[in-house]
């Protein structure tokens, strides 16, 4: 698969937003083999932008691991500094879990984080199970849900 281009204004902004990040994928001395390359991929489905370090003295060896790279996993090749090789490539959308409508009032579990009045405490942590009936109140307290109230005449309607 070929490698995505790139306007230079697209490659300058994804440089940028890579400065700060940390190699996620290293390659040492047995160079590009099936499970980097694997890694890789796994890295920019997860992330989108990574960085790359090879443990190479061979720039020619690093260009070439970084074109590779691109062309397989269909990315786009970003930047080549010393060691380090930046890739894009579109992060992949995530499936939107289908739901029932039954399922929309079920039962679910609700994390709720109450902090000390002090600074020095750890904060206290509760699980509860919220009924589809059921709502978490301000302080952290369950409390049923009121029934909407309808006007007399939507009531002579029914």
């Amino acid at each position: 698969m070929p490698a995505i281009q790139l306007t230079p204004a697209q490659r300058k902004e994804k440089r940028s937003e890579a400065h700060h990040l940390a190699p996620v994928v290293m390659i040492g001395a047995d160079g590009l083999t099936p499970a980097v390359v694997k890694e890789t991929d796994a890295a920019l489905n997860a992330h989108g932008l990574i960085k790359v370090r090879v443990f190479s003295d061979d720039r020619a060896g690093r260009e070439s691991i970084f074109a590779s790279l691109c062309g397989e996993l269909d990315a786009a090749p970003i930047q080549h500094i010393g060691k380090l090789l930046v890739i894009w490539r579109p992060m992949p959308e995530k499936e939107a879990a289908e739901r029932d409508e039954n399922a929309k009032g079920g039962p679910r579990i609700v994390k709720i984080v109450k902090f000390s009045k002090s600074g020095n405490h750890r904060p206290q942590m509760k699980k509860l199970r919220v009924l589809g009936n059921e709502r978490v109140a301000q302080g952290g307290e369950i409390k049923r849900a009121k029934r909407r109230i309808t006007s007399v005449k939507k009531q002579a309607q029914d």
